[in-house]
This record gives structure tokens, C-alpha cells and sequence, in this order.
């Protein structure tokens, strides 16, 4: 049999780093160098080090023992667990659409050419964001005291009684409050800033077509901020599971209406320095991170979904 020989193919040139190229890719590592040491650092090796830690348990004989999956099995049947898990899903359901209702309405309020002093107005509602969760609430627990807060005062004088803010019934509201008056001015900068950058062609079209400031807000405006409001919304969903700063020190102003387990994050705290249970509240810390990193999945799930609907419409 005749073999016949196939014409080889020519070798690809390699292709020679310039001298130039090699020091501004150094350059560009180097400036990277500090960001990957604290994330590996500060992040990385805690997360390992915690998942590490969730699977053992500490005996009083034998020491740290492996256990396995025993305390995430554990968390799961653990009831003050799954009620500061619902308790946080009800403070999101309330506050969360509220918050950010408030900042899409003061975003568009500001947006707006009629909108006078616009400058003053982000910055006032912006600032609470500077104050530090801690001082807001101390703030808000001294407005909300039943025997020297100025509400519980103005209330008497008016013969309304004396409203009682911190009671069991009453607290987690009071604390949707603090969230909302500390977070709003954030969620509406980001809001604000997808709004400016809005194409102004869109809203001259609108305007010939007649459509005045409720329309354009509704049909222009609002449909090309969603990816901002979709982050807002992920944003509020890692911040409502992570409440610490305010229930914990809520809790030395109204011990009998915040528990050591009113929130997952408080409860995962005192496991480990009050109760000295690291290893169970390495467990409890990864079980709420699974939580958040789920709700955040359903979020965009649902977000991409009506993306999809409304392109098969069109």
C-alpha cells in the first residue's frame, strides 16, 4: 500500500515577553501581593480553621474528639438555633422591603430636575450610615428608654402613657427601626448612582411619548436600576442574618426581651466565649453562612426567572 506522507504544519512562532511587559506584570503582582495576603489571612485560613474546628468535639475525657457531622446534626434539632433563624427571617421579610422602598423612593425624589438642594438632602440621609452601629444604638436605646426617653416623656405629656419600645413584643420592631434609619442613606446612594448613569436619551424618549414623572419612574427609570436594587437586596440579606451589634447591646438595656440566641450571630458568639462551645458554634457559623449563601441563590434565581419571562413576552 501507497502511505502518503501529510505536509507537517509549520511551528507556531513563540511568542517573546518584552522586557517592558515582564516589569509592568511584576508591577500589577506586586500591587495584587497585599490584597491576597489579608484575604488569605483575614479570610481564607479562619474559614478553614472553623470548618476545621466544627467537625470535633471537646470531652471532658479524651480531649477534642472527632465527631464527625454531630454538630451540624445538633444545630439543625437545636430550637433557640431555628428560632433566631426565623426570628431574622421575619425581621427580612418586614424590614428589608421597607428599607429599601424608602431609599428606590428618596433615589427617584432626587433624581428628579424639580428636586431642590439635592446635595444637602443625599448628604443628611446618608449620614447615619457614617455612625457607627455601636453609637446608633445607644442612641436609639436612650430615645427608646421607658423612664428618661424623650418619646416615652413627649407621650406622657400628651397623656398617651408611656410606650414600651424594648418589651418582648415590641423589640424586634424597635430594632427594624435602628437597621432602617442606619442603612436607608446607603441603600439610596447606590440607587441614586445607577440612576445617574442612566442614558438621558431614554427619558427624552419617554417625555415625546408624553409620559410624565410617575410613568417615567415606573417604566424608565426602575427597570435600569434592577441590578443595583438586586444588589441592595443581597446586601440586606447578608446584613439582616448577620445582626450582632444591635441585639447584643440591646440586651444589657432589655435583658428580658433579648435572649442569648435572639439573632443567629449573637448566638454563635456567646456559644463560643460565654459557653466556651467552639466547636459548636464553628458548626452554628458555617449552618448560618449555608443560610445566607442560599436565600442570596434564591434571590437572583427569582430575579433571573422574571428576566426571562418578560424577554418571552417580548
Amino acid at each position: 500500500m501507497l502511505t502518503v506522507e501529510r505536509p507537517s504544519r509549520p511551528a507556531k512562532p513563540k511568542r517573546h515577553t518584552s522586557p517592558t511587559k515582564r516589569k509592568q506584570y511584576l508591577a500589577a503582582y506586586l500591587f495584587l501581593l497585599p490584597f491576597f495576603v489579608v484575604f488569605l489571612t483575614m479570610l481564607v485560613v479562619p474559614l478553614v480553621y472553623s470548618g476545621y474546628l466544627s467537625l470535633f468535639e471537646s470531652k471532658l475525657i479524651g480531649g477534642e474528639v472527632f465527631a464527625g457531622l454531630a454538630s451540624y446534626a445538633r444545630a439543625l434539632s437545636d430550637p433557640q438555633f431555628l428560632a433566631s433563624l426565623g426570628r431574622v427571617g421575619l425581621f427580612f421579610v418586614i424590614q428589608v422591603p421597607i428599607m429599601l422602598g424608602l431609599a428606590l423612593f428618596l433615589a427617584l425624589a432626587l433624581d428628579t430636575a424639580r428636586a431642590r438642594g439635592s446635595k444637602a438632602i443625599r448628604l443628611l440621609v446618608f449620614m447615619p450610615y457614617a455612625v457607627p452601629a455601636v453609637v446608633a444604638t445607644l442612641m436609639w436605646g436612650y430615645l427608646y428608654g421607658a423612664d428618661f426617653g424623650p418619646i416615652a416623656q413627649i407621650a406622657r405629656s400628651v397623656g398617651l402613657g408611656t410606650p414600651d419600645f424594648l418589651s418582648p413584643q415590641n423589640i424586634l420592631g424597635s430594632m427594624m427601626n435602628i437597621v432602617t434609619w442606619e442603612f436607608v442613606g446607603y441603600n439610596m446612594i447606590i440607587m441614586y448612582a445607577a440612576l445617574r448613569s442612566i442614558p438621558s436619551e431614554l427619558y427624552e424618549a419617554a417625555e415625546i411619548d408624553g409620559a410624565g414623572q410617575f410613568r417615567l419612574a415606573w417604566s424608565v427609570k426602575i427597570p435600569a436600576i434592577r441590578p443595583a436594587i438586586l444588589l441592595t437586596v443581597i446586601f440586606s440579606v447578608i446584613g439582616s442574618f448577620q445582626l450582632f451589634a444591635e441585639p447584643s447591646l440591646l440586651n444589657a438595656i432589655a435583658p428580658d426581651a433579648i435572649s442569648n440566641a435572639f439573632t443567629p450571630n449573637y448566638y454563635a458568639y456567646n456559644l463560643a466565649f460565654i459557653n466556651q462551645e467552639l466547636n459548636y458554634a464553628a458548626a452554628v457559623a458555617f449552618l448560618l453562612g449555608l443560610v445566607i449563601a442560599i436565600v442570596s441563590y434564591i434571590v437572583q434565581l427569582g430575579e433571573q426567572r422574571r428576566e426571562r419571562r418578560e424577554r418571552g413576552m417580548s
